[in-house]
């Protein structure tokens, strides 16, 4: 197997680990990073993102794409899998944590539904936007490509998943009103804003390093040259 699809199998493990340890644990905790309230579901969110901007860049739109059906089609499959295990017999006096277990899947039931409306709706946004503003550049500027697109598409999805689980009552007793709500959103979304700034640097290293070992750009119908040359 070339370097090239090995990168891309390891992009997309990250991404689909990502996405559905996100949905796994979801709001079941929220938790206190640099001052600011999140689900601890989202600590794991922003790096599907970076997964699929780098992506995007090194693979084309087609192949991006296609990962955001996957990783779709994956959390239905965890779901699946987690309501097989819901509905089977309980072996008494074997199992260990049968309570935690129900538990997990009571959350996870609301968050996996929420999540996966407003993650199709935002990763599509990510990667037509990245892709909008590459041909609107021309290929250049690349950090403006990578922040606008993910800024927005996280805005998208934060709102969209935490007014669904709110309107589910999967959010917790404290949430008694849409007031309760704006916070968490204006919180959730500012750690997906910080952290999509410094992904950039990341970003960048990460095209900088790989590009040249992935060679050919499918998305690049203008004739430019390597990142190294002009994406700055």
């Amino acid at each position: 197997m070339s370097f090239r699809e090995k990168l891309f199998l390891f992009l997309s493990g990250i991404f689909i680990t990502a996405l559905v340890l996100g949905n796994i644990i979801g709001t079941t905790k929220f938790v206190t990073v640099f001052g600011l309230t999140v689900p601890a579901g989202v600590l794991a969110y922003p790096f599907t993102f970076l997964a699929t901007d780098l992506i995007c860049e090194l693979y084309g739109k087609a192949r991006a794409q296609t990962l955001v059906w996957t990783g779709f089609a994956m959390n239905f499959f965890m779901l699946g899998l987690m309501t097989l295990g819901h509905l089977a017999p309980d072996a008494s006096g074997i199992s260990g944590a049968t309570s935690t277990f129900e538990s997990v899947y009571k959350f996870m039931v609301g968050n996996v539904l929420a999540s996966m409306f407003a993650y199709l709706v935002a990763q599509s946004v990510d990667v037509h936007l990245f892709h909008f503003w590459k041909r609107l550049t021309k290929g250049k500027h690349l950090w403006l490509r990578n922040n606008l697109s993910t800024t927005v598409s996280q805005l998208v999805d934060t709102t969209a998943i935490l007014t669904i689980l709110y309107y589910a009552n999967n959010l917790g007793e404290s949430v008694n009103s849409f007031g309760d709500l704006i916070p968490l959103i204006y919180y959730s979304y500012l750690f997906k804003f910080f952290f999509a700034l410094f992904d950039t640097p990341l970003f960048y290293v990460g095209v900088w390093l790989l590009k040249p070992k992935v060679h050919d750009d499918p998305d690049e119908v203008w004739g430019y040259r390597r990142f190294s040359e002009e994406a700055l």
